[in-house]
């Protein structure tokens, strides 16, 4: 179990020692740059909307879920005022009101 943990260890610093070190002589192109664009937003989309939708393991799509209230308040503080803590926090309150 040791080894492969090791390895895997190895894996993820190589492939993110290439990304980084500015002494090798590798670039990324503009295509896989642009590709690599969309990689964080594809993840965060993949970790909240479970959450959202389904916070008990089954599809929720009624506007009593404080999870999906909590979402909205998100999104339209975020727009609005384009404040990251007032957005959190903002969100949390809501979410907490209907809980």
């Amino acid at each position: 179990m040791i080894v492969t943990i090791v390895a895997l260890a190895c894996v993820t610093f190589a492939t993110r020692y290439l990304f980084l070190a500015k002494n090798l002589p590798f670039t990324i192109g503009p295509r896989f740059q642009r590709l690599l664009s969309f990689s964080a937003p594809c993840v965060l989309t993949a970790i909240w909307v479970p959450i959202v939708f389904m916070p008990n393991g089954e599809l929720v799509t009624e506007l009593n879920n404080p999870y999906l209230l909590g979402a909205l308040a998100a999104i339209f503080l975020a727009f609005k005022f384009k404040n990251l803590y007032l957005t959190t926090f903002g969100s949390l309150i809501v979410f907490y009101l209907f809980f």
